[in-house]
């Protein structure tokens, strides 16, 4: 079965949910609606965001379609609202995979105000940390740090290392943004010895699961690359690529193509053509804009080497992005 076969297939599942004659709604149909967003979860890290984006709009109408014709107790109510804002959530995110960040900032917006009207300190920081990283790709890292701590600071009573690791990563990344390699490297420490503890404390939740010692090694390569030490970026992104899950389809795209880049930056153009091209294979079954972009950003890096073996590859990479464009 290929890649759209089956997307078209999992959106089948998730919007098998019919209310009965009578519109009322109990702890089965949560259940079945909470099913849907894990299905988008799991599509998601498999082949990115514009390959599913559709599907949870989708399903996100269809929470809406039954808060608004169902009936049901206040408990059941509030479960259904917060479903809304989770499913707002992953809409957001995967708008952003796809790089459109209006709609993103649109998604994130509707997530929070639920949040807020809920009162859910869990959806709040869910929020508030996927605002800064989306700060952080749009160069505005001032907001990007004070986003991640004001999400640090609701985060603390939860309790969970592997939680407040992910926030540290965020506010590591905005410090290197705003030029504090210093104190970006100190808090990527922290984050690293946080992530050591995973399993002391309160687990992470189901939304940060993709955060592990590959997403960390990934985040230094970054500091590393934006500080302009290239070659000292490289072992920390063949390190995090060797360690992530194949599950991450479209991270391990990612990874390798952010490699390539930083192996033509360090003046290893063949290497780099040859990350670059075996690439497009995983770029088959991934549909993401951030990705997408990447690949444009390494094309043109080999191109301007002006090496006479990077026609070749430079060729195939351009093939390539029209049919993702």
């Amino acid at each position: 079965m290929d890649r759209r076969s089956f997307v078209a297939d999992s959106a089948g599942a998730a919007a098998g949910l019919a209310l009965g004659s009578s519109n009322a709604v109990g702890s089965a149909h949560i259940a079945e609606l909470r099913e849907g967003l894990r299905s988008l979860y799991t599509l998601d890290d498999a082949y990115g965001g514009d390959a599913v984006r559709s599907l949870a709009v989708r399903h996100l109408r269809r929470i809406r379609r039954v808060i608004n014709t169902g009936t049901y107790p206040d408990t059941i109510g509030r479960q259904l609202q917060l479903l809304a804002g989770e499913t707002a959530e992953q809409c957001a995110w995967l708008h952003y995979d796809a790089d459109d960040q209006v709609a993103a900032r649109r998604y994130w917006g509707e997530a929070l105000t639920t949040a807020t009207m809920l009162r859910d300190e869990s959806l709040e920081i869910l929020v508030l940390a996927s605002l800064s990283m989306q700060a952080i790709h749009e160069d505005r890292p001032r907001d990007g740090y004070d986003l991640a701590r004001a999400a640090r600071t609701r985060a603390v009573p939860f309790g969970s290392p592997a939680l407040l690791s992910l926030i540290a990563a965020r506010e590591a990344r905005a410090l290197a943004g705003l030029g504090d390699h210093g104190g970006a490297r100190s808090r990527l420490a922290d984050s690293f010895r946080m992530a050591d503890r995973t399993g002391r404390g309160r687990p992470a939740p189901e939304w940060a699961a993709f955060h592990c010692h590959a997403e960390l090694d990934f985040v230094q390569g970054l500091l590393y690359g934006e500080a302009g030490h290239y070659s000292s970026a490289v072992p920390f992104l063949r390190a995090a690529l060797s360690r992530q899950d194949r599950v991450y389809g479209r991270n391990r795209a990612l990874y390798r193509l952010t490699l390539a880049r930083s192996l033509v930056q360090a003046g290893e153009a063949e290497e780099a053509a040859a990350e670059a091209v075996a690439s497009l294979e995983h770029l088959a079954e991934v549909e993401s804009g951030r990705v997408v972009r990447r690949l444009a950003e390494v094309r043109d890096l080999l191109a301007s080497t002006g090496g006479a073996g990077m026609r070749a590859p430079v060729e195939a990479l351009t093939d390539y992005l029209p049919r993702k464009a």
